[in-house]
């Protein structure tokens, strides 16, 4: 699959659950050989516990009743950015060039943009439908996940 499709579902991700697009990076991170990617701490078993309690912290709070509206201004805007992020550190973790990886953020934007939108939408639908909101969340975490892990290629160990 194309560097820049997976980079879109990255962000469809991240707009259904703005942490989902860099949990997963970090999660399917392959250990560093250099001194200088460990300095990083991408690759450290904290970072791979934070970014998993983070996320799921937000697909638990996603339910609860006083969680904001993901269209709101500020929730959009994070997710966008998250969404870019994604896409961009995804196509520079595959050796892109500079001008992919810039493409890969501008399409990881676009893919949250489109996840922002669709979620809120499925969400409201799925309301409708089934009465409670949980239902209809539970589904959007499925597919988001889902993408998530496609765009990684699911590869790696949560915690090693």
């Amino acid at each position: 699959m194309s560097l820049l499709l997976r980079a879109g579902l990255l962000g469809l991700a991240s707009g259904s659950r703005s942490t989902l697009g860099v949990a997963a990076l970090v999660l399917t991170a392959k250990p560093a050989r250099h001194l200088v990617s460990r300095r990083s701490g991408t690759h450290t078993r904290w970072t791979r516990r934070i970014a998993l309690l983070g996320s799921t912290g937000e697909l638990v709070g996603d339910k609860l009743p006083q969680a904001p509206s993901r269209l709101q201004p500020r929730a959009a805007g994070l997710r966008l950015v998250l969404g870019a992020v994604s896409g961009a550190t995804l196509a520079h973790r595959e050796g892109s060039s500079p001008g992919r990886t810039i493409a890969g953020g501008v399409i990881g934007a676009l893919g949250a943009a489109v996840g922002t939108r669709l979620g809120a939408s499925w969400r409201g639908v799925a309301t409708k439908k089934f009465g409670p909101d949980l239902p209809g969340a539970l589904v959007e975490d499925a597919v988001a996940m889902a993408a998530a892990k496609y765009a990684t290629g699911g590869r790696g160990r949560i915690l090693r």
